[in-house]
């Protein structure tokens, strides 16, 4: 049974174009070709990443955000209660006003104090700002060095200004080993962020997150198997482009270099839609769709590499209409922050809360409990 699967996961005909087989890409001594067994390093690599990040976090990106006065705010403890956190890790971390008013019913406690308890319990959960600090600077040094480790792969191929090129010899075409460094990079750190998910900084769109890395690694895998490596280097390079100053601004928001954040987000809006709206569908995807059927007939990998293709470009208009909300902010009213991070709410007014404390301890007798009803 196993030997079936195996014989069906590797039909030439899922893989490559008709009238080839696996034994056309053996390898020899002036050609060397991709191998699956050659993503095995994928791992490793994504391990060794997620320990290059810590130690950057650590000794790089924690200095950082002293110098630059980066602080936590001070945050207040949700109280005690056993009904509220039930209510709170099994149905909603932000009830609706009726729920407010049934367990209000259940603990005793008036609206407001209840209302003041999820506030707190909700900001319990939120990522710190150091930790967001760090992690954009992560993502943004990485991105800096694959674009440039990227640019040094490509400058001076010959796709990377004429796309026809791409299809030159396919599948035929030699790897190179800038190529295969670049690859090995870039799989190994979306599957590094695969794997972190869960420790990072959970956004609205983390569902959209999640499909991203997964549609990413297997555009990667398959590309690399199929030797679409070409095109792969190509989309690589032009999302990286503008993630570096994405995450940028988000360093520099933090630190309150505001006009600097600005700055870096005008730049990175008018490269987003150009890359990710303009470029990749109308000379990436057109190059993927039509080039290769002048070559070789259609066959499983041609369609199954242009859909997974079509699944980055939805999450792209996704992303754009999310950054287009964060443009209007910009125009019309001040920038803050990432809008697919919720925003931390806040709990400023300290005083007149504990102030609100020091009645409810006062009416804890049977009076109080009456009149809080």
């Amino acid at each position: 049974m196993l030997q079936t699967v195996n014989d069906w996961l590797w039909w030439e005909r899922l893989w490559l174009p008709g009238n080839l087989s696996w034994s056309d890409l053996d390898d020899r001594e002036d050609c060397i070709y991709a191998k699956a067994s050659h993503l095995y390093g994928a791992l490793p690599c994504a391990l060794c990443l997620l320990l290059v990040r810590y130690l950057f976090e650590r000794y790089l990106a924690t200095p950082l955000a002293n110098a630059w006065g980066i602080k936590d705010r001070v945050r207040l403890t949700a109280e005690q209660n056993p009904v509220l956190e039930n209510y709170f890790n099994s149905q909603a971390r932000n009830p609706s006003q009726a729920d407010v008013r049934s367990l209000c019913k259940k603990t005793g406690w008036p609206e407001k104090r209840v209302e003041v308890w999820f506030r707190r319990r909700r900001n319990q959960e939120r990522p710190r700002l150091r930790k967001r600090f760090c992690e954009a600077s992560w993502r943004c040094v990485f991105y800096l060095f694959a674009f440039i480790g990227g640019i040094l792969a490509l400058y001076d191929k010959p796709w990377l200004y004429n796309l026809r090129e791409v299809w030159a010899s396919f599948p035929k075409q030699s790897l190179l080993p800038s190529q295969y460094w670049y690859y090995l990079l870039e799989l190994g750190f979306y599957l590094s962020l695969l794997l972190s998910l869960t420790f990072d900084v959970k956004r609205k769109d983390f569902k959209e997150q999640v499909v991203h890395h997964i549609a990413t690694i297997t555009l990667l895998s398959f590309s690399w198997i199929s030797n679409y490596i070409r095109i792969g280097t190509l989309v690589m390079v032009i999302h990286d482009s503008s993630d570096i100053l994405l995450e940028g601004a988000k360093v520099f928001n933090y630190a309150k270099w505001h006009r600097t954040a600005n700055g870096l987000f005008v730049v990175f809006t008018a490269l987003f839609m150009f890359t990710r709206l303009v470029i990749f569908p109308f000379w990436l995807i057109h190059c993927t769709w039509v080039y290769p059927l002048e070559l070789f007939p259609a066959f499983f990998g041609y369609y199954f590499f242009n859909i997974m293709l079509l699944v980055l470009q939805f999450l792209h208009v996704y992303w754009a209409f999310l950054i287009s909300r964060m443009l209007f902010k910009f125009i019309f009213s001040k920038l803050e922050g990432d809008d697919r991070s919720d925003e931390e709410e806040d709990d400023s007014d300290t005083m007149r809360e504990k102030k609100t404390n020091l009645s409810y301890r006062n009416a804890s007798g049977p009076r109080g409990r009456a009149n809080g009803h």
